[in-house]
Parts: C-alpha cells; structure tokens; sequence
C-alpha cells in the first residue's frame, strides 16, 4: 500500500506536498520521495525512510517549483531497497514522473512486452516503473511534437486497455501539467480537491481526502474507475472517462484497517463505516452468545477503536483503553520480516493491568492475518491478569492474498488460509472467537446513501478476484515471491528473468 498526492499550485509546493506525506505516512513507511518541477527542470529528492527522516531543510530548499508530486510506500511486489522508491522519472517522451498506489497483476507480462516491442528498459523491480513506461510509450506513439489534453486522454485510455489490476496514479508531464488517473475497477481510492489564492485555483489530488483537508483544500469528488483528470499549465482543469467498461469496485480492506478513520473515500465516511462494523458484529455475538459473560471490551490500538466502541454500546458492557501504543513503532502487518513483527508487538503494546485483572475480556481488532499478533496480544491479556480472554474482529477471516496493492502474506502464512474459525481460536489461544459476516461487513461499509460503489473487492475474505484475470498459476507465483522464506531468494528470481531479456 502506498499514499500518494499531487499539487498543482502558484506558489512554491514542497512543504504543502511534505505535510501531505505526513497526513499519508499511515500508507507507507518504508520510503517516500518528493519530485517539483521549476521552470523546465525537475528537482527529486527520494530515499527509505519516514518522510520526517527523508526530508532534511536542505532537500526542502532544493525542492523548488510551483507544481510536484510525492509519494509514500511500503514495498508490495518490490524490494525495499531505495532504488525502489517513487516518484520515479523517464526523459521520453518530455519528461516525466509518476507516482502509485496499487499492483499490477500482469506485470511480467507488460515488462517483456515493453522491452521487446517498445524497446524500454525496466530498471527495478517496481511495477510502478512498469506503469510509467507503458503510460510514456502511449503519450510517444503519438508521434506529436505538441500535445494536449486530448492526447494525455488517449495515452490513459491505452494504459487502461494494456494494464490490469488496481491501480491509481499521479504524474507530471514537463512542460504540459499534471495528471491523476484510476483504473477501470476503481480498487484504489484516489481523490481531488480545489483552493483559492490570490493568483488563481490550485489543486491537489491524493489517496485519502485527509490530504487535502490539512491544506485547506476543498473536496470535489472521487476520481470515478477509469478517468483522468488533467491540470494544464495554465492551470484548467479536463477530466474525462478514459476506460470503455467499468465497475466501482474498491477494496472494502481500505475501510476495515488501511484508510485513516478521518477521511472519506467514494462518499463513504470511514468512521461511520467501522462503527457500523462494531455494531454489526455486536448483534452477531448478541445472536449466537445471549447469556455471554464479558465484563469489558478493549481495542486493540489503533484502527479498531472506532469498532470496539460501538460494539461496546451496543452490548451495554463497559468499554476501557487497556494497552497503550508505542507510537514510535510501525505497523506490525507491514514490517519486513516475521522475527521483525514478533519482536515489535511487545515494543508497540503494552497492557495495563487493572484493565484485565479478574475480569472476562473481549478484545477486539480490525483483522487478524497471520495471527502471530493476535496470539501475543491473548497472552499479553492472560498474563496481564485476565480470567478470560475472548478475541473479535471487524473482519471476516483473511483466507486469500492481496493482489491489488496490499502486500499480505502468502496464502500459506494467512492463519485462516485452510482452517476452521475454530482452528484459528485455538491457534490463537483465545477462550472464543468471534469474526465478522461478510455480508455485515459489506452492508456496514455501503450504508445506503449518494455512494455510487457498485460492489466491493472483497478477495482477500472469499477469493473473488474482480478483475477476473488472477489465475491459480498467478497464486503459486505470488506463494513463492511473498512467504518470508521465498523472499531471500528475490533477487536472483530476478537476475534469472533480466538473462532471458538478455537473450532474446
């Protein structure tokens, strides 16, 4: 998962675009980067890192020009070594730069494509670098000297029709504008706002409205599947529906655990729709358990406060902050390495005893995906003191990978990949486990109202794949590039596939 946002302005860009990426660091911790544009040069600065670490006074002051883009991330189907980090830049045709959020699923194929038909070489890993390519070789065989807004729709429209999977993206076209665009199934949120100043409307586009609220930018709407929209030069604003078949589909995980709480993707409050998880599982523990025992309900910070609250009223039972977070440390679900994320859960939490003491606890969470988490907070709870520990969460059991942008682990490694709701309690060590109905959770994220969301990307609880292209093939693939074992082997899986480029 990446953040990503885009500023078009009339004034100097680069602390407006920095304090995006720290409204946006939630989507990425693992490198950001920042690319203005000033007169005809580019000015990028990019590395691993928190964006507060990335960027020194001296980069800012570097940063200069009146329109940019910059980008957080954590790696999805690349390394994490800084070569990979975004924007990312090619100097034909123009020059330009782009930034992304998603993963696409064919990839492979669109790298052999570009290198034996459009004759483009792919650096990185990145399928970001992949997408710019694709889109740079659309806008070049055009053969125009000059372009216009109706060219940049023609070379997205080819993009649509090349590249599968969930995608959003920003880039930046020298001397031309700027430019955000989504993919046809609308899997990845993306959004676009205004502001007055005194020389005239600037504009910003990013993944979560929040972005925009922290610079004062008015909302205007969601990027609809497949359009573009394009800021010229002189700063006018053309929006237009890029893909010929489309479905609003976003991924419902944007709601259950990424998104922070504040904003609002596709009309849909995120808030309101956790809290409409909390009392959707609430009726289901009410349903299947009436004469339940729990004393008190506790979250499991942070995203699962919202849920747990309104789980909490819903059931009348006392709801108490009994773990408080380090905020220093990263999100576990994201972190490298499992001897990373094992380590780093008692870094992050830490239970206050008089909460559990005696009592039958419920905990409550988001998700559980691998499970080792959850299983350390159970203990944390027992040894904290509590006579009983129950487990519930927001979501239905993870049972499939992500394939669309978010880097979970490989089937093998979901706990529920293959087990009962019952194994999983007992993986776990929970007294009870209660998880989310899908249909509950799908009915509380789309609460009827002015959404135009179709249906929802919910693959990674019943594997269902949207786009329709995910193979059993692509699964084994993605088994053997995501488990923690497979992933030492990455880099020579890719030095062999850059020997067959150099053999054709």
């Amino acid at each position: 998962m990446c953040g990503i946002v885009g500023i078009f302005g009339h004034s100097p860009v680069n602390q407006g675009l920095y304090d995006a990426l720290l409204v946006l660091q939630h989507r990425g911790q693992d490198a950001a980067g920042i690319v203005t544009l000033e007169g005809n040069k580019l000015h990028l600065r990019k590395d691993n890192g928190l964006a507060r670490d990335v960027f020194r006074t001296r980069h800012m002051i570097d940063l200069r020009g009146e329109m940019g883009i910059g980008h957080v991330r954590y790696p999805t189907a690349g390394s994490s070594s800084s070569a990979e980090a975004q924007p990312f830049y090619v100097n034909s045709p123009f020059g330009i730069t782009l930034a992304h959020n998603g993963n696409l699923t064919n990839a492979d194929e669109l790298k052999l494509d570009l290198y034996r038909e459009d004759l483009r070489h792919i650096n990185t890993t990145s399928d970001s670098e992949i997408l710019l390519n694709i889109f740079a070789h659309e806008l070049h065989f055009l053969g125009k000297l000059r372009i216009n807004e109706q060219d940049v729709f023609k070379a997205v429209a080819a993009v649509h029709r090349r590249c599968r999977g969930g995608y959003a993206a920003i880039a930046m076209i020298n001397g031309y504008g700027m430019l955000g665009f989504r993919d046809p199934n609308g899997i990845r949120p993306v959004v676009f706002g205004k502001r007055e100043s005194d020389q005239g409307t600037e504009y910003m586009i990013a993944s979560e409205s929040v972005a925009l609220d922290s610079q004062d930018f008015e909302l205007v709407r969601d990027l609809d599947p497949g359009e573009v929209v394009f800021i010229d030069m002189q700063g006018k604003l053309h929006t237009f529906q890029c893909a010929a078949n489309t479905q609003h589909s976003p991924c419902i995980f944007e709601f259950v655990y990424f998104a922070r709480p504040d904003s609002i993707i596709d009309d849909i409050f995120v808030h309101k729709a956790r809290s409409r998880m909390g009392s959707k599982l609430a009726a289901k523990i009410q349903r299947i358990w009436p004469d339940h025992d729990i004393d008190v309900v506790i979250p499991i910070p942070d995203t699962s406060r919202t849920a747990a609250l309104a789980l909490a009223n819903s059931l009348e039972i006392k709801y108490a902050e009994g773990f408080i977070k380090n905020r220093y440390i990263g999100r576990t679900f994201i972190m490298p390495g499992q001897q990373v994320r094992k380590k780093s859960v008692k870094q992050k939490l830490n239970p206050i005893d008089s909460e559990f003491k005696g009592k039958n606890v419920l905990l409550v969470d988001d998700s559980i995906v691998r499970g080792t988490t959850s299983q350390q907070i159970v203990e944390m709870a027992r040894d904290a003191g509590a006579n009983k520990v129950y487990f519930a969460s927001a979501a239905p059991p993870v049972r499939y990978p992500n394939v669309y942008g978010i880097d979970m682990p490989s089937a093998s490694e979901l706990v529920a990949h293959g087990r009962t709701e019952q194994e999983v309690q007992e993986i776990i060590g929970a007294d009870h486990l209660f998880f989310q109905d899908l249909d509950d959770l799908i009915a509380a994220v789309k609460k009827k109202g002015k959404s135009s969301v179709e249906s929802f990307d919910t693959s990674v609880f019943d594997g269902v794949y949207v786009t329709g292209d995910v193979s059993d093939q692509y699964l084994e693939q993605l088994e053997l590039l995501r488990s923690d074992s497979a992933k030492k082997g990455r880099e020579s899986t890719n030095s062999n596939l850059l020997g067959i480029y150099n053999n054709e």
